[in-house]
């Protein structure tokens, strides 16, 4: 990014002050502690309230700051840009650079598996197009905006993960974004304790097309009835796939190890396709990004290519080395009842000499059957495939009784969450160099924390 000062007043309908002209602004940032000498600062309003963080700005290098109208004292040490509201101002500045760069824009959502899917996105898209990504998971009202504004000035296509809590969020982030292919992974069971059911997560999942162009395409899971149902009923062109013959694209032949799976598409028969992930699960984001490339007319075998080598956000079923040499798969950063059964799945079909170890946190925003959704992981946790079983939370409680039918009282491990110390040192009193151990929680029960005294440092 590199616009001037005067340029983002105007951006923002403010009468710019003829001195910035002379002031480049290079990045935004909200974080004072983070920004980098050139910065436009913008202090939000939440738990904290940014505004008492432009002196710290200042001090880091910034070069001016949008202040808010209904704070006193508007700052005169460095260049303020006084706005109604600095969230809508941030939003209404990222409209406006989207607008000037003008990039294609891909929108990513879904339950499980937005920012995997996100990164295998632009990893296939990246073979032939200058490309910029979320970063991390900024995909919220503020995320999107602060993504679209890290655009490089050449950037051809934006890759945009839209995540989403309350209905009406995705619109607002359609809306902004103004999706050329929207991308909608599955609908699952998250922050369900909102929404109530699947059926109104769906709705709320297909908000994503409000924002869609008109001559835009919605690319979505077509083995889930729900979004089915739902879209057909817009007015952009559709495309699905998944795994059954009436998909579009039709993933098959799927074979999975301990670091890759393997596949073949029913459209390009002759390629095979590898990722460096485990899953089904994975295989469908795959098949996400491969339907996005044949949309941009990307040659297959490059798209082969970027698959097998793609970058993946951390903790996101990423395999590290325990302390002596047990194989550990981190996912601790979410988790709800069909990600968590699809990773057991995976991980108790996982060559290992030793035996297998399943750390299993709670399950968050569930409502009011999360205790029943919690037992209902006893289903794909078999004991001849998974020797015991570590459980952290309160909720998990449920999944111990369900697990008594099948094993023995000292094969399952409970917890608090404030005893994740313990836990992590019970565990390294029982695995072995022969064993894999696999973490997976909703991410306010911060098992990175086990992860870090398990694991050897990167």
């Amino acid at each position: 990014m590199k616009m001037q000062l005067s340029e983002i007043a105007r951006a923002l309908e403010i009468e710019a002050k003829e001195t910035w002209e002379d002031i480049t602004i290079t990045s935004v940032s909200f974080d004072s502690r983070q920004l980098e000498p050139g910065a436009l600062f913008v202090p939000l309003i939440g738990e904290q309230d940014g505004h008492r963080y432009v002196q710290a700005a200042l001090d880091n290098g910034a070069s001016a700051v949008l202040w808010q109208a209904d704070h006193p004292e508007t700052p005169t040490a460095i260049p303020a840009l006084v706005v109604e509201d600095t969230l809508v101002a941030l939003q209404a500045l990222g409209r406006y650079y989207l607008q000037k760069i003008n990039p294609k824009v891909v929108a990513v959502t879904g339950s499980n598996g937005k920012t995997t899917t996100k990164d295998m996105i632009a990893a296939v898209l990246s073979t032939q197009f200058n490309v910029q990504k979320t970063f991390a998971n900024f995909n919220n009202e503020i995320g999107v905006p602060m993504t679209i504004l890290s655009m490089e000035p050449n950037t051809e296509i934006l890759v945009v993960e839209m995540g989403m809590d309350r209905f009406g969020q995705l619109d607002e982030l359609s809306r902004l974004a103004q999706p050329d292919v929207a991308v909608i992974t599955m609908i699952g069971e998250a922050h369900i304790e909102f929404f109530g059911t699947r059926d109104k997560i769906a709705d709320a999942k297909m908000e994503i097309v409000n924002g869609l162009k008109e001559d835009g395409i919605l690319i979505y899971n077509g083995d889930e009835p729900l979004l089915v149902e739902r879209a057909a009923k817009i007015e952009q062109a559709t495309f699905t796939f998944g795994n059954e013959p009436k998909d579009d694209l039709q993933g098959i032949n799927v074979v999975s190890d301990a670091t890759k799976s393997s596949f073949r598409v029913t459209l390009w028969p002759d390629e095979n396709f590898t990722i460096p992930m485990i899953g089904a699960y994975n295989v469908k984001n795959a098949l996400a990004a491969l339907s996005v490339g044949k949309e941009f007319m990307i040659d297959v075998a490059q798209m082969a290519k970027a698959l097998e080598n793609f970058d993946l956000t951390k903790n996101r079923t990423e395999w590290r080395t325990g302390t002596n040499d047990f194989m550990i798969l981190s996912d601790v950063y979410n988790s709800n009842p069909t990600a968590a059964k699809e990773v057991l799945q995976a991980f108790a079909e996982v060559k290992v000499a030793g035996k297998r170890i399943a750390v299993l946190g709670d399950m968050l925003e569930l409502g009011e059957n999360e205790r029943q959704m919690h037992a209902s992981l006893a289903e794909v946790i078999d004991p001849n495939k998974i020797s015991e079983v570590y459980l952290c939370g309160p909720l998990m409680e449920s999944l111990a009784t369900a697990l008594q039918a099948k094993f023995d009282v000292d094969q399952i491990h409970c917890y608090s969450p404030e005893q994740k110390e313990q836990l992590a040192t019970d565990l390294l009193t029982k695995l072995t160099p022969d064993d894999a151990v696999l973490l997976k929680a909703s991410h306010g029960i911060h098992l990175e924390e086990v992860l870090t005294k398990i694991a050897k440092s990167e």
